[in-house]
C-alpha cells in the first residue's frame, strides 16, 4: 500500500506530471527552497549532501516557494538556471508551490500534519524573523525557506529541522544516515 506522500500529484520543474513514487524506497529529504533569501548559500550544502549520499539511496527534493518575503519570484525556469549557474543543482528540483496559507500544497499539508514541530528548535530563528519585522508562522506552519523533512525508505516522515539548521549539521546527517542504514 503506498504512502499518502507518494500519491500526491507534483510537478517537476521542467512542468512534467510525477509524484514522490518516483522516489519509493529512497530516503528523501525535502526542502523548501528560494533564490533570493538569506540561506540561498545553503543550496551548497544541499547538493553537497545529494552528491555523497546518493548512490546509497537518498534524495534531495528542492521545492521552490515565494510565500516568504517574496524571496523566489522567477519562473520555473529562472529558479533552475540559477540554481544550475550559482550552485551546481543536481538534485531534483519541483515546481514551484506555496508552502504556508490558504493555497499549502497538499505535500506540505501532508509533511507538516505527520511532524508539526521541528526536532530541532527554531526558537531562536523565529525571534530573529521578529526583529527583522517579520511575523513567523505558528507550528506546524513553516517557519521560512529551507525547513527540511527527512522521510524514511517507506514514506514515513522521520524527521523536521528549522530553516537555519544547515544541511552538514550533525543531526541532519545523522538522521538521513540512520533511514540509509535501515536499507
Amino acid at each position: 500500500m503506498a504512502t499518502p506522500l507518494y500519491t500526491i500529484p507534483l510537478n517537476a520543474i521542467d512542468g512534467a506530471d510525477t509524484s514522490l513514487d518516483t522516489y519509493a524506497g529512497k530516503v528523501l529529504l525535502i526542502v523548501n527552497v528560494a533564490s533570493k533569501c538569506g540561506l540561498t548559500p545553503q543550496y551548497e550544502g544541499l547538493e553537497k549532501l545529494y552528491q555523497g549520499y546518493r548512490d546509497q539511496g537518498l534524495e534531495v527534493l528542492g521545492f521552490p516557494a515565494n510565500d516568504f518575503a517574496g524571496q523566489e519570484p522567477g519562473s520555473n525556469a529562472e529558479i533552475q538556471e540559477f540554481c544550475r549557474t550559482n550552485f551546481s543543482v543536481d538534485f531534483p528540483m519541483f515546481a514551484k508551490i506555496a508552502v504556508t496559507g490558504d493555497e499549502t500544497h497538499p505535500l506540505y499539508r501532508e509533511l507538516t500534519a505527520a511532524t508539526p514541530a521541528t526536532h530541532v528548535k527554531g526558537d531562536e530563528f523565529r525571534e530573529k524573523l521578529t526583529g527583522y519585522g517579520m511575523t513567523p508562522n505558528p507550528e506546524p506552519g513553516i517557519l521560512w525557506n529551507f525547513e527540511k523533512f527527512v522521510v524514511s525508505r517507506g514514506g514515513e516522515v522521520v524527521a523536521r529541522f528549522s530553516p537555519d539548521t544547515a544541511p552538514d549539521d550533525a543531526r541532519i546527517v545523522e538522521a538521513i544516515e540512520t533511514e540509509l542504514a535501515k536499507g
